[in-house]
């Protein structure tokens, strides 16, 4: 057994928030590793959670996705080693125009997302859980083409395996939304929800007004929502 190695752990219903640990003390739940965090192992270590993760039924290194009935879902895409390639407005712009595009025709309803330079997230209702894989791969295989011809690059790695976390009852919703709509200040990129362009919260503002989100946040505190996991 590794020792000394952090894993993101689910519990077996897959309903609650990811927290690290160590390997070596894993309960009996459903794990799975950050492939950037998988790249520092060595050969053995590699090797042990691959036979862990093929035992669990997962494939060898994507985050598994065990809840897959119809529910709103928080999705989750991170660049490659939390690389910030979607650093610019434009290409923020061009992610999200693609995400509406894909989703929207496929039916899904999107409830809130936002998108930073190193990482995404969408608040979803799905009904068809398998259709994501196929809709994330047309978008990040035509991101990753646009923008590495863009900085001409050739054969780099933009993103990372979508995760996704089953939204439990009416408060986790509405702490999603908030969370999502703080994220840019969370990672202190703007000293305001409002000043951050890429994020649903102008919709919101639209057709709830800023009263509406006020109270929202006031019933729905994020408190330590994303901890350890969104860091």
């Amino acid at each position: 057994m590794m020792s000394g190695v952090k894993i993101i752990v689910v519990s077996p219903l897959g309903l609650n928030l990811l927290k690290l640990i160590n390997i070596g003390e894993s309960p009996e739940g459903l794990t799975t590793f950050m492939m950037y965090e998988y790249r520092k192992l060595t050969p053995e270590q590699r090797k042990e959670l691959v036979k862990q993760r093929l035992a669990k039924g997962f494939p060898p290194h994507s985050p598994p996705h065990p809840i897959q009935i119809e529910a709103f879902y928080l999705l989750t895409v991170a660049c490659y080693e939390h690389q910030p390639y979607i650093s610019t407005p434009h290409r923020r712009q061009e992610l999200l125009n693609l995400i509406f595009e894909q989703f929207i025709n496929a039916g899904f309803d999107i409830r809130a997302w936002i998108i930073l330079p190193n990482h995404y997230h969408l608040l979803v209702y799905v009904d068809k859980f398998p259709e994501l894989s196929r809709l994330f791969n047309i978008i990040h295989r035509r991101t990753s083409r646009y923008w590495n011809l863009e900085d001409q690059v050739t054969k780099r790695k933009i993103w990372y395996s979508f995760s996704d976390r089953m939204i439990r009852n009416d408060n986790h919703y509405y702490q999603t939304l908030n969370y999502l709509h703080f994220n840019p200040v969370k990672h202190d990129y703007v000293p305001s929800p409002y000043d951050w362009e890429e994020s649903s919260v102008h919709w919101y503002i639209e057709h709830y007004g800023r009263e509406w989100l006020r109270d929202a946040w006031v019933q729905y505190p994020v408190k330590d929502y994303g901890k350890d996991w969104d860091d």
